[in-house]
């Protein structure tokens, strides 16, 4: 793979990664929303909260892949 088109693939990773902590933030204050509101569904809720949590483990694995840990 060329320089060109790895940096290509970072920069798809990248904004990748910016859609996804927009969804995560979207999702948490959806979350506070409903809690705020009192009368909210508690399984609603525990969905949004099971679906923020995978959103943040693909946040995690995008990160990770852009910016791997080496150890020097």
């Amino acid at each position: 793979m060329n320089i060109s088109a790895k940096l290509e693939q970072i920069e798809v990773m990248r904004i990748k990664l910016a859609v996804l902590k927009r969804e995560h933030r979207d999702l948490d204050e959806a979350i506070h929303a409903l809690q705020d509101r009192g009368s909210s569904d508690m399984l609603t809720i525990k969905r949004l909260k099971k679906q923020k949590l995978a959103l943040k483990d693909q946040i995690r694995q995008l990160e990770d892949r852009i910016l791997p840990d080496i150890i020097a």
